[in-house]
């Protein structure tokens, strides 16, 4: 009867975390991509029995119940994006992470990858693109030429998750995006305007806002309301 219970309990909880976040479905020509939206700015991205994870942190799931990485990318320094206790909970023999220059100095593994680099690793294409401030004031949360955002191109798509940053001048030459994923909460990022601003720099397909916070994101959708365009999908990213 206790051991009933317990399997019972077990099974409950893990069904409670499997319907814990959303995820969606986008469909390729060699495959479907699923993300699944964690929080604040840390997905899971499945592509074809690949597991790539971005930017885990264990304040939003329980990382012992996620699926093992093959790749990991860590965007910048912050504690809400680099926690090595998640990283170690999603490790295995053959995982490979992608970071930058100052997250290597507290995890002394990984590939390092400046703004402007081009690989393929875990058979994955990845371009690393800056990610900074620029509002007067604001400079030192994300000094230029320090942080990441990646590209990644997987069944043909072309997925940019920005990191922390603002509505950059790079961004204009940014082509063929199909899925975005760009952070909305100043004064770390950006504001609604501003995200609607970088939208129609570079016109993705799909815009998820992320990393978003208490900011209001039915502001995002009136501002985008004109932009044919661009679908934009609010997940639960808080």
């Amino acid at each position: 009867m206790v051991l009933a219970f317990f399997l019972l309990a077990s099974i409950l909880q893990t069904t409670k975390d499997e319907k814990a976040f959303e995820k969606d479905v986008i469909h390729t020509q060699t495959g479907n991509i699923t993300i699944t939206f964690v929080g604040h700015a840390t997905l899971v991205i499945e592509f074809n029995n690949m597991v790539i994870h971005v930017d885990p942190w264990t304040q939003q799931a329980d990382y012992s119940r996620l699926p093992k990485a093959d790749l990991i990318l860590i965007t910048h320094n912050h504690f809400d994006h680099l926690d090595p206790k998640a990283v170690d909970l999603i490790m295995k023999s053959t995982t490979q992470i992608v970071l930058t220059e100052e997250t290597y100095k507290t995890l002394k593994k990984g590939i390092v990858m400046h703004n402007g680099d081009t690989k393929t690793i875990a058979g994955v294409p990845i371009q690393a693109v800056p990610a900074y401030n620029t509002t007067k004031g604001h400079e030192q949360y994300h000094p230029k030429g320090r942080d990441n955002g990646y590209i990644l191109t997987l069944g043909g798509k072309r997925i940019y998750i920005a990191g922390d940053t603002e509505d950059i001048p790079e961004m204009a030459s940014l082509k063929n995006i199909d899925i975005a994923f760009l952070p909305m909460n100043q004064p770390y990022t950006m504001v609604p305007e501003q995200v609607a601003l970088a939208v129609s720099k570079f016109h993705p397909k799909i815009l998820y806002p992320y990393h978003y916070g208490d900011t209001d994101v039915s502001r995002l959708q009136k501002l985008m309301a004109g932009e044919s365009g661009t679908e934009v999908r609010i997940r639960s990213m808080k």
